[in-house]
């Protein structure tokens, strides 16, 4: 049962980490158009900026779940790891419980914003695009990474899943 939740945990990163860098080069690829638009033909794509700034929106959001399973996420944890190690996993623990709780809450509050935009067909003003599907990357990429942190947490306990001997999904 493990390992093939664990198998569905690198499938879901390799399918995370691929939509995050697709949309990261496809932001590199809009925005090389457009410079060489705007400074070789003095034209340049009047909803790039629009787009580019959803397209990183998305690739911030759903890049953060991997790196939550990793344990790779910005944290003070510089008095924790000075702690003796039973005292030192408790706090993990009680990180990796706090940071699920939060990314639910905030999941949870951002989701009626969610629902109002898909509700009033609320678009862009440039590229128009549709506003729900940008503003669900929050919510969405939000539960994924509570989702992936619990996984870790109950199967590897806690700390970083790619230390020690634990291997790197996806590589």
């Amino acid at each position: 049962m493990v390992n093939m939740l664990l198998r569905c945990v690198n499938v879901l990163m390799s399918g995370l980490r691929a939509t995050a860098g697709a949309m990261l080069m496809i932001c590199v690829g809009i925005n090389f158009i457009n410079i060489i638009g705007r400074y070789v033909f003095a034209v340049s794509i009047t909803w790039a900026e629009e787009a580019m700034l959803f397209l990183m929106i998305g690739c911030v959001f759903l890049g953060a779940a991997p790196v939550g399973y990793l344990g790779r996420h910005i944290r003070m944890d510089i008095l924790v790891l000075a702690l003796p190690p039973r005292a030192r996993k408790f706090f993990q623990v009680f990180c990796d419980v706090v940071t699920i709780a939060t990314c639910v809450m905030l999941a949870f509050f951002a989701w009626p914003v969610v629902s109002m935009l898909a509700e009033l067909n609320e678009r862009s003003d440039t590229a128009n695009i549709p506003l729900v599907i940008p503003q669900s990357a929050l919510p969405l990429g939000l539960l994924l990474m509570a989702f992936l942190i619990a996984v870790r947490l109950i199967v590897r306990g806690p700390g970083r899943a790619d230390i020690g001997s634990h291997r790197d999904p996806g590589h």
